[in-house]
């Protein structure tokens, strides 16, 4: 689903017109995008948990010459799914 299916999911159901539905989801993702960054939790109950998580460095390997290789640690986004939403899953999969 791509953010213009989506705002037009969210003008039906909520009764709204797309501009409408264009500002509400793009003040939300921007909410969730400014909390991420300031390395706050954002959790939407049946939804799922967005957290920032600290990923030490490790150690790879460059496919094309086999050299090793050190690969820097660093902050990345994580999100884990709700309960409701794994079911939705589970029943989409049968």
């Amino acid at each position: 689903m791509t953010k213009a299916e989506l705002v037009a999911a969210v003008a039906e159901k909520a009764g709204l017109k797309k501009a409408q539905a264009e500002r509400a989801v793009t003040a939300v993702l921007d909410a969730v995008r400014e909390a991420v960054a300031r390395g706050e939790e954002v959790r939407v109950p049946g939804f799922g948990t967005f957290a920032v998580r600290e990923r030490s460095a490790r150690k790879g390997r460059n496919p094309q010459t086999g050299e090793e290789i050190v690969i820097p640690g660093g902050r990345v986004v994580a999100f884990r799914a709700g309960k409701q939403l794994k079911a939705a899953a589970a029943a989409a999969n049968g």
